[in-house]
């Protein structure tokens, strides 16, 4: 199906479906499969659905539905479904929380919790809750909110967890939305001063015992739990 643009697949715990997001004009919808591609079916396909990830059970799947924008972490909120039946939910509910985004969902190894970043207080951070949506906390927090030369928020992005469920790895830095190719304002010093700033960290799963992996992006963890960076 890569003629259709596919992207981002996930591959069910139990080895046997396959999600994956396919462009659809100007939007992406929500698909599943076989692992070989057949029996390929439609979830969702109203607006832009990104970054799926399985629950343990191989039956449920998260995932974010951002609104237009430049950056879609800003504007985005996390839906729950059920492959087999179709039935999806919001996972945050409560009326305030559509003030805040929430954004690039991934469940825990055990199914019990989702990390997740979200915008609630203004900062773009790493935020855990239980998979129901209840008992949200940021758990990473930054020593600063401005870089000392910057002057630019630092956020955080693109949660991993740790194949024991212990730890959580993820982005942090200035994002890149503001080097001088996206704002029109040619700064080589200032761009590389941005992009000394992307680091991978991780961060326990109750907060604790934060520190830094190094230069990079995108964090993910080998089944030995060693962390792999990709270097943008």
């Amino acid at each position: 199906r890569s003629e259709r643009g596919c992207r981002m697949p996930a591959c069910s715990p139990d080895g046997m479906k396959l999600v994956y997001a396919q462009q659809v004009g100007h939007g992406l919808s929500l698909w599943i499969s076989d692992l070989d591609g057949k029996h390929a079916r439609v979830l969702s396909d109203d607006g832009r659905n990104l970054m799926p990830s399985w629950v343990p059970d191989s039956k449920h799947v998260v995932w974010m539905k951002p609104q237009p924008g430049k950056d879609p972490s800003h504007h985005s909120q996390i839906h729950l479904m059920n492959t087999e039946t179709g039935e999806s939910r919001r996972l945050f509910t409560d009326p305030e929380q559509l003030k805040f985004s929430n954004s690039m969902p991934v469940v825990s190894p055990q199914g019990d919790r989702i990390a997740f970043v979200s915008n609630r207080g203004g900062q773009t951070r790493i935020w855990v809750s239980d998979l129901d949506g209840s008992n949200a906390r940021a758990i990473s927090p930054v020593a600063g909110d401005l870089g000392e030369t910057l002057k630019l928020p630092i956020e955080q992005k693109v949660p991993a967890w740790s194949p024991d469920g212990k730890w959580i790895a993820h982005w942090e830095g200035v994002e890149m939305t503001h080097l001088s190719q996206f704002t029109g304002k040619q700064d080589h010093e200032r761009d590389r001063q941005i992009t000394q700033t992307w680091h991978v960290w991780i961060v326990g799963h109750d907060g604790k015992k934060k520190r830094k992996v190094g230069r990079g992006d995108d964090p993910t963890w080998s089944p030995d739990g060693f962390v792999t960076r990709a270097f943008p």
